[in-house]
């Protein structure tokens, strides 16, 4: 079962150029809202704001398996809390990394190239932010460059980093948008997710298979509809 989730986010008028907004009671579709900068240009810990000890985490951990009714003193669990917090350490670091300077080194011998460029199928696994469990799949990313290109593994470190840390699927679509159109300046970018919420298969109403679909286009992508087209048309090819 497929879900075909739509944003939800607000437009703003400041978007939009002076021709098009007609009247401020006119719902405004075409253009998506603005993420602070914050979200999708630096690191998202500051190394000078305070955070828990490691030993103050494990005991958390320790906290929570006895509130689940472990004996938090058999063999078995002695270092679980410590796995668990070196586990965390590995699952969210891209807190700590910066998404702008992946992307800061870029090529010009491109020979003229003036088309998109695509990366699709890149996998990734994340964690939804309301209940901390596992949601997983693949991104597709296209750009159309103007002049300069990035290397290709950049974009999937993009994903990666974004993907490990407290997650929405729509929040990570709009921040790896946002991310390369302000870095890289290209004349429009796509992003394609689609993913498994392991909150919705394995708990609440456990529907295993369903598939969440998030897109975002920028620029030419956003605003001709031939481009999109060639972009699905390529990311749903026939070899998949």
């Amino acid at each position: 079962m497929d879900a075909l989730i739509k944003s939800i986010r607000p437009n703003k008028t400041s978007d939009l150029r002076p021709s098009e907004v007609k009247s401020p009671d006119i719902a405004l579709e075409n253009r998506p809202a603005e993420l602070d900068p914050a979200e999708f240009l630096a690191a998202a810990v500051r190394p000078d704001l305070p955070r828990p000890s490691r030993a103050e985490a494990e005991q958390a951990v320790h906290v929570l398996l006895s509130y689940i009714g472990e004996n938090t003193g058999r063999e078995g669990l002695l270092d679980t809390p410590r796995r668990v917090v070196e586990a965390f350490d590995e699952l969210y670091q891209g807190y700590h990394q910066c998404p702008a300077e992946v992307l800061d080194r870029t090529f010009g011998e491109t020979a003229g190239y003036d088309d998109f460029v695509l990366i699709r199928d890149i996998e990734f696994t994340s964690q939804c932010e309301h209940h901390m469990m596992p949601f997983y799949g693949k991104a597709h990313i296209a750009y159309t460059p103007v002049e300069r290109v990035v290397g290709l593994s950049k974009l999937a470190r993009l994903t990666d980093i974004f993907a490990r840390r407290l997650q929405t699927q729509e929040h990570l679509t709009a921040q790896i948008a946002a991310a390369i159109d302000e870095v890289l300046k290209p004349r429009g970018v796509a992003v394609l997710i689609e993913a498994e919420h392991t909150c919705m298969s394995v708990r609440g109403v456990a529907k295993h298979g369903a598939t969440t679909f998030t897109s975002r286009f920028t620029g030419v992508f956003r605003d001709n509809p031939s481009e999109q087209q060639r972009f699905m048309s390529l990311v749903r090819g026939p070899s998949r």
